[in-house]
């Protein structure tokens, strides 16, 4: 985003989110292919996992490709309890509750990492969690995966249908992009983005990285397990080859391509990715070059995304400037403790 975009959406912001949200409800009755509201309903999951990755390497710069795995807990945990009868409203919350849980549990004995030994560390817990899912077969279905997911009743009309389940995935992008907004502009977003800068001098100022680092990572994961627990209704079946290691890179993609560190960075990148995806579904595994090719570009040419400003501490990362100074002006009118 330009920083004339930027000073055009801060002084019409109210109008502006306003015809967003009519335009968004009346998107289903615009559209009658119901192919076409499949693929924008899979945008729509990949906003919120995208998102949720983006809490966790662009506020807070931890580094986590294996972000399928909390995909895939989320997927399986409502899967799996929708099979025993438990509502499906409350399976898409505890879902995310549990991912969270799984989240801290992997962030407790590695916050010391970073880089690449944090990356590999979040790679191999999605690896492991794939060939658990594929080889637990009393429990996951092993390679057969499950099938018959339930899906839920909306106003009287079930779900499976695109321009039904439209709305509820709606529902969750709204308040997945309302609550991060909130919290990245309170205490907590400042303490992430400040051990993203530089974890001494944020240490130094009285943030405790261990306990903003955790919950920066159950943050993201229960976003990620939400995002997940909403695919699996939709498509009615899940294995463990929906959650490879493809699949994370994939996020990541989005992540690299929209902006890191930016709330409408994941929107344009979880777009772009999955209409070029579109576009090139002919070329099968190629796409994956293609995805490469987009993210070196995108580093090279502009490392702060599309929706990324000129003047963003991740543009001029590389050169080192205005570290210093963002820091000082993070924490300057409150202190994060």
């Amino acid at each position: 985003m330009t920083e004339k975009l930027k000073t055009f959406y801060n002084k019409r912001k109210t109008i502006i989110l306003l015809v967003l949200f009519a335009m968004a409800i009346a998107l289903p009755f615009l559209i009658e292919k119901g192919s076409v509201m499949s693929l924008i309903v899979r945008i729509m999951f990949y906003i919120i996992l995208a998102s949720s990755l983006n809490i966790i390497n662009g506020y807070s710069g931890q580094f986590n490709i294996g972000h399928a795995g909390f995909v895939l807990i989320g997927s399986y945990t409502l899967s799996i309890l929708a099979q025993l009868g438990w509502p499906i409203w409350v399976l898409y919350i505890l879902a995310g509750v549990v991912t969270s849980i799984i989240g801290l549990i992997i962030a407790l004995p590695t916050l010391r990492l970073r880089g690449i030994y944090l990356a590999l560390v979040t790679l191999g817990f999605s690896e492991i969690l794939r060939l658990i899912a594929l080889n637990w077969t009393g429990l996951t279905g092993g390679p057969m995966g499950i099938k018959g997911i339930p899906a839920p009743w909306f106003f009287g009309l079930r779900s499976t249908a695109p321009h039904n389940y439209y709305f509820i995935v709606l529902f969750f992008v709204i308040i997945c992009l309302f609550t991060s907004y909130r919290v990245i502009n309170s205490k907590v977003g400042r303490a992430w983005m400040s051990i993203r800068e530089d974890d001494h001098a944020a240490m130094s100022l009285g943030v405790d990285i261990r306990k903003y680092k955790a919950i920066n990572f159950m943050f993201g994961a229960f976003w990620a397990g939400v995002g997940g627990a909403l695919m699996a209704p939709f498509y009615t079946f899940i294995d463990s080859s929906m959650f490879s290691l493809d699949e994370g890179f994939n996020i990541l993609s989005m992540v690299i391509i929209g902006g890191q560190g930016t709330l409408i960075g994941p929107v344009v990148g979880s777009v772009v990715v999955n209409l070029t995806t579109e576009i090139f579904r002919f070329a099968d595994e190629a796409r994956l070059l293609i995805y490469a090719i987009m993210i070196m570009a995108m580093m090279w040419i502009r490392p702060q995304g599309l929706a990324g400003t000129s003047r963003s501490v991740i543009a001029n990362r590389s050169l080192g400037k205005e570290r210093g100074t963002f820091l000082k002006k993070l924490l300057k009118k409150k202190e994060v403790k």
